[in-house]
C-alpha cells in the first residue's frame, strides 16, 4: 500500500513540475518574442506594410462586433439597475455607476475578450499553417527574419489598435446604458449626467486604456507563440488556435486583476 500511494505521489510530483517547466518555458519565450519584436520596431528593420495589414484586421475589422457588445452590455447593465437606483433615489448615481464600471473594466476586459477569440485565433492559425507547411524556413532561407516580417507587426498592431477600441467601447457603452435609463427607468438626463461629470476622472479612462494596451501585446504575443510552436499538421493548427485562445483570455483576467490594484490603487 505504501509502495502505491508513493508511486502516485512520485508520478504526480513529476507531472506538477514538468507542468512548472513548460509554464516557465513559455513565459519565457513570449518575453524573448516581445524584447526582439521591440528591436526591430527600435531598429527599423519591421516590415510597416505587414504592420498596416494587421491594424486594419486587429482594429477596423473588429469595431463592428466591440460596437455590438459594448453597446449591448451598457443597455443591459442599465436595464438590471437603473429601477433599483431610482427606487432608493440614488439615479444620480447610476451614470457614476455605469461609466466606472465600463472605463475600469468592462471595455478593456469585453474588447480583450473578443478580439482574442477573433484575432488571436486568426494569428495562431495563419502562423501555425505557415510553420506545418514550412514557409517560415522559406523565410528564414531567403534572408527574412520572421520576427520583422510575422511577429513584430502584430504585436505592434494589437498594441496601438486595442486602446482606440476600448475608447469606441466606453462611448457606445456609456451612451447605451443612458439610452435605457431614461427612456425605460425615466431617470431624468441631467442627473445621468451630473452624475458622470461629478465623480468621473480622466484618470477612470486612461487606466482603462493602459490596461488595453498591454491586453493587446499580450493577445498578439501568445498567438504568435503558439502558432511558431506548431507541430504536427493540421492537428497541431487546430490546438494551437484553441490554445492561443484560451491562454489570452486567462492571461488578460489575471493581468486586469494585478493591473486595476496598481492602477486604481485598490
Amino acid at each position: 500500500m505504501f509502495t502505491v500511494c508513493k508511486t502516485i505521489t512520485d508520478r504526480t510530483l513529476t507531472k506538477i513540475g514538468r507542468l512548472t517547466n513548460d509554464l516557465l518555458a513559455g513565459v519565457g519565450k513570449v518575453c524573448n518574442l516581445f524584447l526582439q519584436s521591440c528591436s526591430a520596431i527600435i531598429n527599423n528593420t519591421i516590415f510597416w506594410k505587414n504592420t498596416i495589414d494587421q491594424m486594419d484586421a486587429v482594429g477596423v475589422k473588429s469595431l463592428p462586433i466591440v460596437l455590438i457588445i459594448s453597446t449591448f452590455t451598457g443597455m443591459v447593465f442599465s436595464l438590471q439597475i437603473a429601477k433599483v437606483f431610482a427606487t432608493f433615489g440614488l439615479s444620480s448615481q447610476l451614470g457614476q455607476g455605469l461609466t466606472l464600471a465600463f472605463a475600469r473594466e468592462l471595455a478593456p476586459v469585453l474588447t480583450g475578450v473578443v478580439v482574442a477569440g477573433r484575432v488571436g485565433s486568426s494569428i495562431a492559425a495563419e502562423i501555425g499553417s505557415m510553420k506545418v507547411t514550412e514557409q517560415i524556413d522559406a523565410l528564414e532561407t531567403l534572408s527574412t527574419s520572421p520576427i520583422d516580417y510575422l511577429v513584430a507587426p502584430r504585436i505592434l498592431a494589437g498594441s496601438l489598435m486595442m486602446p482606440i477600441l476600448v475608447i469606441f467601447a466606453d462611448i457606445v457603452g456609456i451612451l447605451g446604458g443612458f439610452l435605457v435609463a431614461v427612456s425605460y427607468a425615466k431617470i431624468p438626463p441631467n442627473n445621468f449626467i451630473d452624475g458622470i461629470l461629478t465623480f468621473i476622472k480622466p484618470w477612470d479612462f486612461i487606466g482603462g486604456i493602459i490596461k488595453s494596451f498591454f491586453f493587446g501585446m499580450v493577445i498578439a504575443g501568445i498567438g504568435t507563440y503558439k502558432g511558431l510552436a506548431t507541430e504536427n499538421g493540421a492537428v497541431g493548427v487546430g490546438k494551437a488556435t484553441t490554445q492561443a485562445v484560451v491562454v489570452s483570455i486567462i492571461i488578460i483576467f489575471i493581468l486586469n486583476y494585478f493591473m486595476s490594484m496598481f492602477l486604481y490603487q485598490l
